[in-house]
């Protein structure tokens, strides 16, 4: 199987990108084929101690910066990583493609580069979050702003497939982020995708009030993707205040210290729980190949916990089960 990775996206590339290939390579049996500025990673490969042996190269020109318009990007920037990525992916020169570069560069190219799944029209970017019970996925987290009705409805049955595919939850429950449980709260495109999901073939188990979402009882959250970045970002920034004040109470005093002692194997077992790296990435779900985006500050477990969840999406032919339940909602003809 080989795994296309972008060397040069993300905050600690090209150094990160290389040591999580490597030790997936090791670790997954995989070939990685390398894509980047050659002479610089095989430099930093070389000074780092980072072994090459299961990797091939693909030299790139130019790279895609956080702060290029995306569009604009992908149009302009041929020779990019992501770019000439997403076109090896499409040619089939790989199987799928690991990125920690620019989120809405990988999202223009997926839909015009990789194109879509039969009914889609833009791929929804879905991320595991950690949750009480235990993690959920979150879709749409960022990518679609502004949803149809139909659209949650279609990110509900691909929401339900990663689980069951890729997370091992067979029979995953849905629900749909909203502002009250009863099925007539919300505005009247949620109370139509309500409706939609209801008949949409998946475990939908109704409303969730936002309250609820971290309490980790269902397996997949729906919403457009402004709902989705508040509710991602809401979590991280609670998660942080909490752990931090914890920090304080532990270190406060003596007697803190000594309690810390006491709890140190939970609290260990928790920043392993809320360590988004362990996850490995965010797949654009409804692209017609595996898409994954690692995560802008991955180090190099989270790059490659992001290959071993390219690896999984592609054992389990994830695209074309998802494709399936897109056709058997009667929906294949209408763009979503």
């Amino acid at each position: 199987m080989k795994i296309l990775v972008d060397m040069m996206g993300g905050d600690n590339a090209p150094l990160a990108p290389l040591q999580g290939a490597a030790q997936a390579a090791a670790e997954y049996g995989v070939e990685i084929v390398a894509l980047g500025d050659e002479a610089l990673l095989r430099k930093t490969a070389q000074e780092n101690g980072v072994s090459v042996e299961n990797m091939t190269f693909v030299h790139c020109t130019q790279t895609i910066e956080m702060c290029d318009e995306p569009a604009m990007a992908i149009r302009r920037k041929k020779d990019s990583a992501i770019v000439r990525g997403l076109e090896l992916l499409k040619a089939g020169a790989g199987d799928a493609f690991v990125s920690a570069g620019s989120t809405g560069a990988l999202h223009v190219g997926a839909s015009l580069i990789v194109r879509t799944l039969r009914g889609v029209k833009r791929p929804a970017l879905a991320t595991i979050v950690p949750a009480k019970k235990q993690p959920y996925l979150l879709l749409d987290c960022g990518a679609n702003v502004e949803c149809r009705p139909d659209m949650l409805a279609a990110f509900g049955v691909m929401g339900s497939c990663y689980m069951d595919k890729v997370m091992g939850r067979a029979n995953p429950t849905v629900a749909l982020a909203n502002n009250g449980a009863e099925e007539s709260k919300g505005t009247p495109m949620l109370r139509e995708a309500h409706q939609l999901l209801k008949t949409a073939g998946v475990n939908f188990v109704g409303n969730i009030e936002p309250r609820d979402v971290p309490a980790g009882e269902v397996d997949v959250v729906v919403c457009d993707g402004f709902t989705g970045n508040v509710i991602l970002k809401l979590t991280e920034g609670v998660a942080k205040m909490l752990l931090g004040m914890l920090k304080e109470i532990f270190l406060a005093n003596v007697g803190g210290k000594l309690a810390y002692l006491l709890v140190r194997g939970g609290m260990k077992d928790l920043k392993v729980r809320m360590d988004s790296e362990e996850y490995g990435g965010a797949p654009f779900l409804g692209a017609c190949k595996p898409v994954i985006k690692a995560h802008g500050s991955s180090k190099a477990k989270g790059i490659k916990n992001a290959i071993r969840q390219a690896k999984t999406c592609v054992e389990h032919d994830l695209c074309g089960t998802m494709q399936a339940a897109l056709d058997a909602r009667g929906k294949g003809e209408q763009t979503v």
